[in-house]
Parts: structure tokens; C-alpha cells; sequence
């Protein structure tokens, strides 16, 4: 997958199948691409975060929005790790890492098992300066 680094051989086939949204969500930031973003999450999904102390609560067409289908100049560059995925029953959850130019952003990911398999439920982040 583009750039996407996620050590799959330390992932046991259930934790695998938690990574097929992960791997849309990789897909929708490299190819800036709200359609990918929309396979990851559940259509209730927020994204939440503090930014500048504020926080901020976006549901998923907002944060769709963001997604215009030009991939950034640097993603050539970019890295996306998923640095660990615990799963019980049909809940997850997962945190990635994503090497974004200058921004290292942290993301925690809530994820349920649908009958269309498994999805992001909800995603909290931080991001900073590397």
C-alpha cells in the first residue's frame, strides 16, 4: 500500500481485519480522497481533537470535506504506521501514526464489527510539530 507501513506479520488475522478500514483511511489521506474515507468509518463517526485548546468535533461529511482528490506535493514522503490494534469481541482499537511533512499526527481509532465488516466508529487525534 502507498507508504502505508503496518508490520502486518505482527498482526494475527483478526487484527488483519481490522486493518482493512485502517487501510482505506491510509488510501483516503495518500490519494486525498473522501470516498476511501467513507469505506473507513461508520457514517455516524466523529473526529474529535483538541487544537490550540479547543476542541474541535467533526462528524465524518465534515471532515470529508477536507478531501478534495489532490494528493499532497510531499506524499512521496509520508509515512503511515499502524502501531497497534487490540480487538475483543467485535470491538477495537487502534493507534496510527502518520509522518505528514513537518506534522506527526497521533490518531486513536474506536472501531466496531458491522455485518459490512469492520469500522471506525469514532477517531481521536493529536498532532505536533516533529
Amino acid at each position: 500500500m502507498d507508504n502505508a507501513q503496518t508490520s502486518e506479520p505482527r498482526f494475527n488475522a483478526e487484527q488483519l481485519a481490522v486493518l482493512e478500514p485502517i487501510q482505506n483511511y491510509f488510501r483516503g489521506h495518500a490519494q486525498d480522497n473522501a470516498d476511501f474515507m467513507r469505506l473507513a468509518f461508520l457514517p455516524t463517526a466523529h473526529i474529535e481533537s483538541m487544537r490550540e485548546g479547543v476542541f474541535t468535533s467533526w462528524p465524518l461529511d465534515v471532515y470529508c470535506e477536507r478531501f478534495k482528490g489532490t494528493p499532497a506535493a510531499d506524499e512521496a514522503q509520508r509515512r503511515r504506521t499502524a502501531d497497534w490494534i487490540e480487538v475483543h469481541g467485535n470491538a477495537a482499537c487502534a493507534r496510527i501514526t502518520l509522518e505528514h511533512g513537518a506534522m506527526i499526527f497521533v490518531d486513536y481509532f474506536v472501531l466496531l464489527k458491522t455485518e459490512q465488516g469492520w469500522k471506525i466508529a469514532n477517531k481521536a487525534f493529536q498532532g505536533q510539530a516533529s
